[in-house]
């Protein structure tokens, strides 16, 4: 499953897409969200594309989408502070 509740909120398995023609969430791709970004892979600007792709998608402030691991991999875990994943499954599922 691409996503799962914790305490804090929603835990996202995301695969990074760097330098896409267009930003944003792109469905399932087996075990995580695929996520497109501008940005190329260096220093941290596609991650800082990433962050908000993701905080404009769930209607989150930036601050609450953190990195639990896999900052310099295309294959990345995010914490999204406050948000359930029923919420995070409802808006990725119903993505056009």
């Amino acid at each position: 499953m691409y996503c799962q509740d914790t305490p804090e909120g929603a835990i996202v398995n995301v695969k990074a897409v760097p330098r896409s023609s267009k930003a944003g969430l792109d469905g399932v791709l087996g075990d995580a969200v695929k996520v497109r970004v501008r940005s190329a892979p260096v220093d941290g600007k596609a991650n800082k594309e990433l962050v908000e792709v993701l905080a404009d998608a769930f209607s989150l402030p930036k601050a609450s989408v953190a990195f639990k691991s896999g900052e310099t991999s295309k294959t990345k875990r995010l914490l999204l502070r406050g948000i359930a994943a029923e919420a995070v499954r409802k808006v990725v599922e119903n993505l056009p």
